[in-house]
């Protein structure tokens, strides 16, 4: 089945499998950040954007991407790098194999909700798997870099 998909803003046509999943489709196209870490959808290390929502890559059939835009860390690095030296800065990336998804689901949350209460952070980012860090760091680094454009914004 061929399809096209607009790969962080590069077209790709691809030969696909009818029941190839998008994980394994951006992997092949190589975008590492998208991480398989549960295969049950519950992890959130799978997350890109189809269509600039976030969904999880590794519940979606590479089909559905055809036509549409899908969105890995790779393609927003620029977006991305402020913040993640926030969570670095707290000592919440340490084995860093979750790091990707949760900066998808960050950028996602801070798309739909520009300023989140810490209630809303910790339901928005509910669904990201983290092993190491027990995610007060990675609360922190979120409040600090809010905390950090506000202050920017009043300048």
């Amino acid at each position: 089945m061929l399809i096209t998909v607009t790969l962080n803003g590069k077209k790709q046509q691809s030969d696909v499998e009818p029941d190839m999943l998008l994980i394994d489709f951006v992997r092949a196209h190589g975008c590492l950040s998208v991480k398989r870490g549960c295969e049950t959808s519950n992890c959130g290390l799978c997350t890109v954007f189809l269509d600039d929502k976030p969904v999880l890559s590794c519940s979606v059939l590479a089909a559905r991407a055809d036509g549409k835009s899908v969105t890995t860390l790779e393609g927003l690095q620029e977006e991305a790098s402020e913040f993640a030296e926030f969570v670095a800065d707290q000592g919440a990336e340490q084995c860093g194999f979750c790091n990707p998804g949760f900066v998808m689901n960050v950028i996602a949350m801070l798309r739909e909700n520009p300023d989140p209460s810490e209630e809303e952070i910790k339901e928005y980012l509910a669904g990201n798997l983290c092993r190491c860090s027990g995610y007060e760091g990675q609360l922190r680094g979120i409040l600090n870099f809010l905390d950090m454009r506000r202050r920017r914004d009043q300048i």
